[in-house]
């Protein structure tokens, strides 16, 4: 589904340049659920923006089902953004004196999804989060794990192949941020390609593969004794 071979990334100008990512290179199959790890400024939140088509690299190459980059235009990489890539960040990015379904429809907003339809794919992303008593409850009155649940149900509103997820427990507390693993994996496991940066190793361990990045390079990668995890493996 992805292949990324020797990724370069850098940022100023000659003089002052600095290499986020230093080439980097792996493949990931449709249905995984990979982790990212690595400490501050090993280049993991660059790769992922990369990887979600919010940035470009500056040298190597990335394709997307078999679509490179560099070939698509900005406007394509919007449109398959929409429609094949959804999108969970650590600070929510809710509306907070909206509601969930207002939160959650937003995405359809600007889709070529028919208006008829909207209701029902509102519903059914609420539905899968576990959501449906606080459907018409206003965001900012939630709980920061059942804000990011809300955004986990927006990511899907719209059918995506693949979710990216930044860092999508680093604001809950341990019990919230099980349930939000919880739900990733759940979603995960009905066939949803889900990538995560994450410096939580209790996070990564929901992951069935780990990519420990390090200085803009690879330091490993390689497949976890992943289980199913439930709230009680956070307090252990």
């Amino acid at each position: 589904m992805l292949v990324v071979h020797d990724l370069v990334k850098d940022y100023g100008e000659d003089g002052q340049r600095v290499q986020a990512l230093a080439g980097v290179s792996f493949k990931v199959a449709k249905g995984e659920l990979v982790a990212i790890m690595g400490p501050s400024g090993s280049g993991k939140s660059t790769l992922l923006h990369i990887l979600s088509f919010l940035d470009r690299p500056t040298g190597g190459s990335y394709s997307f089902s078999g679509r490179a980059m560099d070939s698509l235009s900005d406007q394509e990489l919007a449109r398959i953004r929409n429609r094949e890539m959804g999108f969970v960040f650590q600070a929510f990015n809710l509306l907070s004196r909206s509601t969930v379904y207002e939160n959650v429809e937003l995405p359809l907003l600007y889709s070529d999804a028919p208006s008829i339809r909207r209701k029902g794919m509102v519903e059914q992303a609420v539905h899968a989060v576990g959501l449906d008593d606080k459907m018409f409850s206003e965001a900012g009155k939630l709980s920061g794990g059942q804000k990011q649940r809300v955004a986990i149900a927006r990511a899907l509103v719209c059918g995506p192949n693949i979710i990216f997820a930044d860092e999508p427990t680093g604001n809950l507390d341990s019990q919230s941020g099980a349930v939000v693993m919880e739900t990733l994996e759940k979603l995960n496991r009905a066939g949803c390609t889900v990538i995560l940066v994450t410096h939580e190793t209790y996070t990564a361990e929901f992951a069935r593969r780990l990519i420990r990045l390090k200085d803009g390079r690879i330091e490993s990668d390689e497949a976890t004794k992943a289980r199913r995890k439930t709230k009680a493996d956070f307090f252990k």
